[in-house]
């Protein structure tokens, strides 16, 4: 699909994007429908449009003040071998960021392994995070390597490092001090060089007060702390990435990407996203594939 397919499509974008953007900043949420809107009665829609002409840098795409301060800072932490602190909300995209920094770093041919600590059990994240060896216990029939060692020379990404058990935060701050980890039922430890990403859309800070979390271990992980903006604090960059998911789902469907009427897009302007790109990706994956064929996605289409 080229842009020569939709006269005009690229103004059209821009032009909605700015139209949003001093909506929110002026608060002139009905103004920006009624312009939309007439805009569809003269007969423009906002077509799907090539990944190559979106706004995209580290391979993410966005253009609102909130990504591009965020692009502006992982342009200068990323080739540094500090730890990183990611904030984000759930489904902000904390992981594509985690994997910016390690593409854009020294150590970009190495490996970039990535866990939940949330989607792990306690009894079994020591194991999975520092490996094992044969017979440490029940069912380790074979020695294994773990997270850490996997990595070894590349980054280690540490989602919802919030819900990562009392015990494991004190070992994995004897990790990043002494820059070895010791397998499950292992008689020594093995050198690990390593950097930790981690993320969490959990303030970090408040659990500390609380007592959930190490103080200590905080220090070591966010020397940097990168925040993502939530989606409803980036809606000038809504067009291009209902073009870009658009794009993608089609890819997957075997099929030409859907267009979005200007109606749709106010649409998608007026909701705050509590599920962030996730929830945007799933919106428009259901539309897509309940709205008539060949016809542009409306505003009903979107409708759950």
């Amino acid at each position: 699909m080229s842009a020569d397919e939709y006269p005009g499509a690229k103004d059209a974008v821009a032009q909605i994007a700015a139209w949003i953007a001093a909506a929110d900043a002026a608060g002139e949420g009905a103004q920006l429908r009624a312009e939309l809107r007439d805009l569809v009665a003269r007969g423009a829609g906002v077509p799907a449009t090539p990944a190559g002409e979106l706004p995209m840098r580290f391979g993410m795409i966005g253009e609102s003040p909130p990504m591009q301060k965020l692009f502006d800072l992982l342009e200068r932490v990323a080739p540094s071998n500090v730890p990183v602190l990611i904030h984000g909300e759930t489904g902000a995209g904390k992981e594509l960021v985690a994997r910016a920094l390690h593409a854009h770093s020294p150590r970009k041919g190495k490996p970039f392994v990535a866990e939940n600590c949330a989607a792990i059990a306690p009894t079994l994240l020591e194991s999975e995070l520092f490996g094992h060896v044969r017979g440490a216990f029940t069912d380790a029939s074979r020695d294994r390597k773990g997270t850490f060692v996997t990595a070894d020379g590349g980054t280690v990404f540490l989602d919802e490092i919030g819900d990562m058990p009392s015990d494991m935060q004190s070992k994995l701050l004897r990790v990043l001090q002494d820059g070895e980890v010791r397998p499950v039922g292992a008689s020594k430890a093995l050198a690990v060089d390593v950097r930790v990403v981690a993320a969490s859309h959990r303030d970090l800070a408040a659990m500390v007060a609380a007592g959930s979390f190490r103080e200590d271990l905080l220090y070591r992980l966010n020397v940097i702390t990168l925040q993502v903006p939530p989606l409803r604090d980036r809606k000038p960059d809504l067009p291009y990435l209902a073009a870009f998911l658009l794009e993608r789902i089609a890819e997957e469907q075997g099929g030409e990407a859907r267009a979005l009427t200007a109606d749709a897009l106010a649409a998608l302007a007026e909701h705050d996203w509590p599920g962030n790109v996730r929830e945007l990706e799933n919106v428009l994956r259901r539309a897509s594939a309940l709205a008539p064929p060949g016809a542009p996605l409306d505003r009903s289409d979107l409708a759950s």
